[in-house]
C-alpha cells in the first residue's frame, strides 16, 4: 500500500480527514503536528512563522516515520512547498498527496475557533504566502476542503485504492467539486474518473 499525505494550510481539516482515511485504509496515522519541536511550537504560538530552516528537522522526522512504515501510512502535514513534498517523496517513493484546498477566509474562520491549538489565526496568511500549488506534480489529488470530512475521506480512499491497483506512472490532477451535495472526482486524461 502506498503512503498518503493529507496536506494543506492550517484549518483545512488535515487531522480529521487524515484520521478517517487512515481508519478506512487500515493504515497507521502519523500526525505531523506531533513532531514539531518545542522551539517551533513556541515560535508559532508567539505568532512567528517558521522558516525553511525551522522546518528542516521536522521534515526529516516525518520522512523517517514514513520510512519506518514500509506497509504504508497516512501522514498529516501542511507540505506547503514543492521542496518539502520532494523531501517526503525521497523518503517514501510513490508517495501520494491529497490536497485539502480552501480559501484564506475559510481557513482563518476555522483556525480562529481553535482556541487551544498552538497555531494562531494570525499566521494563516503566512501559510498562503508560502503555499506552492502541488497541481502538476505526480500523485496529487485536489479536494474541496469545505466538503464533509467523511466524503473527503471516501474520495481519498477510493483514489488511492484505484491508483494502487493500476500502479500509474503519469501525473494525476483530480478535483472534487460540490455540485449537488455529492462530490464528483475528476481525473486527468490518463486516470479513470472516480464518481460518487
Amino acid at each position: 500500500m502506498t503512503s498518503l499525505v493529507v496536506m494543506g494550510v492550517s484549518g483545512c481539516g488535515k487531522s480529521r480527514v487524515g484520521a478517517l482515511t487512515a481508519e478506512r485504509l487500515g493504515l497507521p496515522l502519523v500526525e505531523g503536528d506531533e513532531f514539531h519541536s518545542e522551539a517551533n511550537r513556541a515560535l508559532m504560538h508567539q505568532g512567528i512563522p517558521l522558516t525553511d530552516a525551522h522546518r528542516a528537522d521536522w521534515l526529516a522526522a516525518l520522512g523517517a516515520e514514513l520510512q519506518a512504515r514500509p506497509g504504508g501510512a497516512v501522514l498529516t502535514c501542511s507540505s506547503l512547498k514543492a521542496s518539502y513534498r520532494d523531501r517526503l517523496r525521497a523518503a517514501a517513493p510513490g508517495l501520494r498527496f491529497a490536497w485539502l484546498d480552501l480559501d484564506a477566509a475559510a481557513a482563518l474562520a476555522r483556525v480562529a475557533q481553535r482556541s487551544e491549538h498552538f497555531f494562531p489565526a494570525g499566521l494563516v496568511a503566512t501559510q498562503f504566502d508560502a503555499l506552492e500549488s502541488p497541481l502538476g506534480e505526480p500523485g496529487v489529488l485536489r479536494l474541496d476542503a469545505l466538503l464533509p470530512p467523511e466524503l473527503l475521506a471516501e474520495h481519498a480512499v477510493r483514489w488511492i485504492s484505484d491508483t494502487d491497483e493500476r500502479k500509474p506512472s503519469s501525473e494525476h490532477d483530480a478535483r472534487v467539486e460540490d455540485d449537488i451535495g455529492v462530490g464528483r472526482a475528476f481525473a486527468g486524461p490518463d486516470d479513470g474518473a472516480c464518481r460518487s
